[in-house]
């Protein structure tokens, strides 16, 4: 529908137990008895309510009659870890934005596992925040489901998904890994290696991947050099294995790229240990501008994100989009692309 349809700046209806029951040709009271543990209920009948209560995204209201308005006064966010110092200066970020307005938020983690993140959409939606913003663009289908049919403001963040659900406030992380590769290429690196998690539960580190692979094409540099170590988000521990994996496996690599700060901290350590000299024998680069990648010796070339300034950004469109929902209205989608910059040092 297009932005300026008058439509699209009507709030969104969120489904009810009236809609369910329909759905599934049975009392609304009937969907009430089969969402509560232990009702009795007939097997076929409790079937069709949970298939209808999943097509159609419907979340229990546990504030139900305990409200006497529809604005609960908090606002839920997802991030995958409270350890990373990216997601928690989003967190603060966000709380800045948003405290003065009186609202609360409610925080919680995914480990980087999106079924963990669905367990906790369902979860917090049963309390009914005025608005959530989550981490990253890719979810389970229940879990877009339960967002889009949510009828609240809804910010992805650290990514710029094809299909948003509603507000974007991120950036390419594939292109700012492919943007790293051609800086280390006209630094002379010609034999550049990355080292990445095993599995593609970190979505933002497999797009980095991905923007790895398409510069070493674009640029005709030697294919394949990737080492996946360790679940995501690799440790310290993990790049200082993997890059020993890397150097190994291909002895003649002069740049090795590492998916975070943190493992490219601890490939750094590895390299010191065993006498390779960063950048003489081989430069090393990191992912998000973490402090300890500033205070190593020598200190770490990467690409830096303002991870206050996405959430201070989600934050305000939240507010934004909640007052026009207090009126009866909507923000229409929007999508805000945030800066990213290489940060060349000592490693390289």
């Amino acid at each position: 529908m297009p932005a300026d349809d008058p439509a699209s700046k009507r709030p969104r209806s969120q489904p009810t137990m009236a809609d369910v029951a329909e759905k599934a040709g049975v009392s609304a009271m009937t969907v009430s008895r089969a969402l509560k543990k232990g009702a009795s209920i007939s097997e076929e009948a409790r079937r069709r309510i949970l298939a209808a209560v999943d097509e159609l995204g419907y979340v229990l209201d546990q504030t139900a009659g305990t409200l006497s308005s529809k604005r609960s006064g908090f606002v839920a966010a997802l991030i995958p870890s409270i350890n990373n110092s990216n997601f928690s200066d989003t967190a603060r970020g966000l709380t800045e934005a948003i405290e003065a307005s009186g609202l609360q938020l409610l925080l919680g983690y995914t480990d980087y596992v999106v079924e963990k993140e669905e367990r906790l959409i369902a979860s917090m939606l049963q309390r009914r925040p005025e608005g959530i913003v989550v981490t990253g663009g890719r979810h389970t289908e229940r879990a877009r489901r339960l967002l889009a049919a949510a009828a609240i403001p809804v910010i992805e963040t650290w990514d710029l998904p094809a299909e948003p659900i509603d507000h974007v406030v991120g950036f390419s992380n594939a292109a700012a890994m492919r943007a790293l590769v051609h800086h280390l290429h006209g630094r002379g690196y010609r034999r550049i290696g990355f080292i990445g998690g095993t599995s593609n539960r970190d979505t933002r580190g497999e797009d980095r991947r991905q923007g790895y692979v398409q510069a070493v094409e674009e640029l005709g540099l030697p294919h394949g050099r990737t080492i996946s170590f360790g679940q995501p988000p690799i440790s310290m521990e993990q790049g200082a294995e993997a890059i020993v994996r890397l150097v190994s496996q291909w002895p003649d690599i002069d740049a090795a790229i590492c998916v975070s700060d943190l493992s490219a901290f601890g490939a750094l350590m590895e390299c010191h240990r065993r006498g390779w000299a960063v950048p003489g024998r081989i430069a090393i680069a990191g992912f998000g501008d973490f402090e300890v990648g500033r205070c190593a010796f020598p200190r770490i070339t990467t690409v830096a994100v303002d991870a206050e300034a996405i959430g201070r950004s989600a934050g305000d469109l939240l507010l934004r989009a909640i007052e026009a929902a207090r009126r009866g209205a909507a923000v229409p989608p929007e999508r805000q692309v945030m800066p990213f910059r290489l940060i060349q040092r000592e490693s390289s």
